[in-house]
C-alpha cells in the first residue's frame, strides 16, 4: 500500500517527517495511551492533519492497551487487563520481521486512515502473529510493561519495525522524530542504512519531555546488547558513537547525540535541560517547544459562541450544564450529588509523587474547615491513573478515596482516559495543579481546561510560566525556595494553597460572579491564543524540522 494524506500538502509543511511515539490519545474508543504523552501526541496528528502537513505517524497497537482502572470492593484502585479490539483499523497485510533478543519476531502493521478521527495517517504495530511465539506476543501487550526485558522489546519494534515499515511503503521521509526516547532502536537502523553518524544525524529529531529520573531511563549496554536493541552493531561501536556514562547507557543522552537538533516542552524545560544535559558532549542543541492541544477537539462549542457573542447569561448556563454532565458520571460512581452552582475543584492527571495530588490534604483540620465553608461552598474531584507498580502513587490514589468517604462534597473518580478528561476539564471552575518545581517539564491539562473556561490554580512551573498572571487569567502559588527540605516546600506550597483559595478564589467566586467570567474568560482567550497545538505543530516545522 502507499501512504496517501487526503490533502495537498500546505506551503511549508511539505518535507516528509514520521514521528514516532510510544502512545497517541487520538480518541476515546483508541486505547493506546497512559497520559500526557499521549495526549500531547494526539493533538499533534490532529492539528498536523488541520494544517495539512505531510507527517505520518508510527505508534504500537497495544493488545490490553495502559490498563483499565476499576475499583476494589472497598473502592481502592484496581488494575483491569482487557482485550481491546478495533474494527476500524485497517489491517495493511504487511508482515516485517525484527530482530529481537537474537530471534525473529513476525511484526503486524494496522493502518488508522485519517478521516475516521481527523488525523494525519498513522500505522500501529503489533506482534499478534500466529508465528510468534508466547513470549514475541507479550512485547505489543500492555503499553508500559513493568518487565524490562519486555519494555526494551517494545523499544525495538517501535524503532526498528517503524523504520523498517517506512521502508517496505516506499514512504520517502526526510526526518524521523523520535517523541520521547523510546524508538531509539531506530536511530541504528537508519545508521546501517545511512552508514556515518553525521548522516543518521541530518534525519533524527528528538523531543525530551521530563527531567525527572523515570523518564530518562539507563541501562546495561551488555543487557540492551543481548536485547539486540543495537541492531547488528557491536558495543565498541555503539560506544564510539554515544558514549556510555560510568559503563551505562542513557538514553536521553544518546538520542541527544544521535539526533541533529532536539527540543524540550517549555521554555523553563528548556532551562532545565540545558543545566542537566549541557555539560556533556557532542549533544545537538535543544529548541524549546512549549506543548499544546488541539482547541477544535478539547473546547465545547456552545460554551465559546457565547464567550464569542460576549453573552455572559447563555455562557453561564452552558458552563452549569457542563457542570451537570460531570456530575451525573459522580454520582453515577460515588453515589454523591454535586451542586452545579457551586464552586467546584479539580485536580485530574497522572497520579506520581511529584504530582502530589493530596497536597491539599496535608493538614486534615484545615481541609474540613474549607470543605464545611457554608458562606463559600466548595466542592473537590481527583481523577487520574497511578503507574500500577508505583506503590506510592496508589496508595496516595486509595488514601484519597479513603478520606474523602465520609464528604458529601468530595470524590475520587475512576477511569481517567480522554471522556472523563473532556468531562472534568468542561465542568470544572478550578483547575488545580500543583506539582514541586521544577520537575513539571510542561503539563497540558491546564490548557484545555482554560479553553473551557476553568482557571488554573497552579504552582509557578512549565508552560504556566509562559501563561499566567496572578489574578487576571490565573491563580498561581509563590515559588519555594529549592533549598528548603521537601517537607519545608510542601508545608510553604500547603498555606499558600489555602491562603489564596480562602482569601482570593472563593470571595471572587461568589461575591463578583462578573469579575470572575472576565477572568475565565481572560484565561480562554490567553490559552487560545498561543497554547492551541496549531502554533505547536507550526512550531515544530519552523524550528525543528528546518534544514
Amino acid at each position: 500500500m502507499k501512504v496517501k494524506h487526503p490533502y495537498k500538502f500546505g506551503k511549508g509543511y511539505e518535507k516528509p517527517v514520521a514521528y514516532f511515539s510510544m502512545e497517541f490519545a487520538i480518541d476515546q474508543p483508541l486505547k493506546i495511551y497512559s497520559g500526557g504523552l499521549g495526549f500531547l501526541a494526539g493533538s499533534h496528528m490532529r492539528s498536523a492533519y488541520e494544517l495539512k502537513q505531510n507527517i505520518v505517524g508510527i505508534g504500537m497497537l497495544w493488545k490490553y492497551g495502559y490498563y483499565d482502572q476499576i475499583r476494589k470492593s472497598n473502592n481502592e484502585l484496581d488494575v483491569l487487563n482487557q482485550e481491546h479490539h478495533y474494527t476500524f483499523l485497517e489491517d495493511t497485510g504487511i508482515e516485517l520481521d525484527v530482530l529481537v533478543h537474537g530471534h525473529n519476531v513476525k511484526v503486524k502493521a494496522f493502518y488508522l486512515p485519517p478521516e475516521i478521527f481527523g488525523t494525519v495517517p498513522i500505522f500501529l504495530l503489533s506482534t499478534n502473529h500466529p508465528e510468534n511465539d508466547h513470549l514475541a506476543h507479550t512485547i505489543t501487550h500492555k503499553l508500559y510493561d513493568n518487565n524490562l526485558a519486555t519494555r526494551i522489546a517494545q523499544y525495538i519494534v517501535l524503532g526498528i519495525g517503524g523504520a523498517k515499515l517506512l521502508d517496505v511503503l516506499g514512504h520517502k521521509t526526510d526526518l524521523y522524530h523520535m517523541n520521547e526516547a523510546h524508538a531509539l532502536p531506530a536511530a541504528f537502523y537508519l545508521l546501517q542504512k545511512y552508514k556515518t553518524v553525521a548522516k543518521v544525524k541530518e534525519h533524527l529529531v528528538f523531543t525530551t519531555h521530563t527531567p525527572v529520573k523515570a523518564g530518562n531511563e539507563v541501562n546495561d549496554p551488555n543487557f540492551l546488547f543481548e536485547m539486540s536493541f543495537f541492531n547488528h552493531l557491536t558495543l565498541k561501536d555503539v560506544e564510539k558513537f554515544t558514549g556510555f556514562e560510568n559503563g551505562w547507557f542513557n538514553h536521553t543522552l544518546a538520542a541527544l547525540r544521535l539526533s541533529k537538533k532536539a527540543n524540550a516542552v517549555s521554555k523553563k524545560h528548556k532551562q532545565v535541560s540545558d543545566e542537566m544535559w549541557g555539560s556533556f558532549n557532542k549533544i545537538c542543541k535543544i529548541e524549546a517547544i512549549t506543548n499544546a492541544q488541539n482547541k477544535n477537539y478539547w473546547t465545547d462549542e456552545e460554551l465559546e459562541k457565547a464567550h464569542l457573542k460576549n453573552d455572559h447569561k447563555k455562557y453561564l448556563t452552558r458552563k452549569i450544564k457542563l457542570k451537570q454532565h460531570l456530575f451525573n458520571e459522580v454520582a453515577d460512581q460515588t453515589g454523591k450529588l454535586f451542586d452545579p452552582k457551586v464552586l467546584t475543584i479539580v485536580w485530574a492527571r497522572r497520579f506520581a509523587g511529584y504530582k502530589r495530588a493530596d497536597l491539599i490534604t496535608r493538614d486534615l483540620d484545615r481541609f474540613e474547615k474549607v470543605l464545611a465553608n457554608t458562606k463559600y461552598p466548595i466542592q473537590i474531584l481527583w481523577a487520574g491513573k497511578p503507574y500500577p507498580l508505583d506503590g506510592g502513587a496508589v496508595d496516595m490514589f486509595n488514601r484519597l478515596v479513603h478520606i474523602t468517604k465520609k464528604y458529601p462534597n468530595a470524590t475520587v473518580l475512576t477511569g481517567y482516559e480522554l471522556r472523563l478528561s473532556a468531562l472534568m476539564k468542561k465542568g470544572s471552575d478550578i483547575w488545580l495543579n500543583n506539582p514541586r518545581i521544577p520537575l513539571e517539564a510542561s503539563g497540558t491539562s491546564g490548557m484545555t481546561a482554560a479553553m473551557n473556561g476553568s482557571v488554573n490554580f497552579s504552582t509557578n512551573d512549565g508552560w504556566i510560566l509562559e501563561f499566567a498572571e496572578h489574578g487576571k487569567n490565573s491563580f498561581i502559588m509563590p515559588e519555594v525556595n529549592l533549598s528548603w527540605s521537601e517537607e519545608e516546600q510542601d508545608q510553604y506550597d500547603f498555606d499558600n494553597m489555602l491562603r489564596i483559595l480562602e482569601e482570593e478564589i472563593m470571595p471572587l467566586y461568589y461575591d463578583k460572579p462578573e469579575e470572575w467570567s472576565k477572568l475565565a474568560w481572560k484565561a480562554t482567550e490567553d490559552v487560545n491564543e498561543m497554547f492551541v497545538a496549531k502554533r505547536m505543530a507550526d512550531d515544530y516545522y519552523k524550528k525543528l524540522y528546518k534544514a
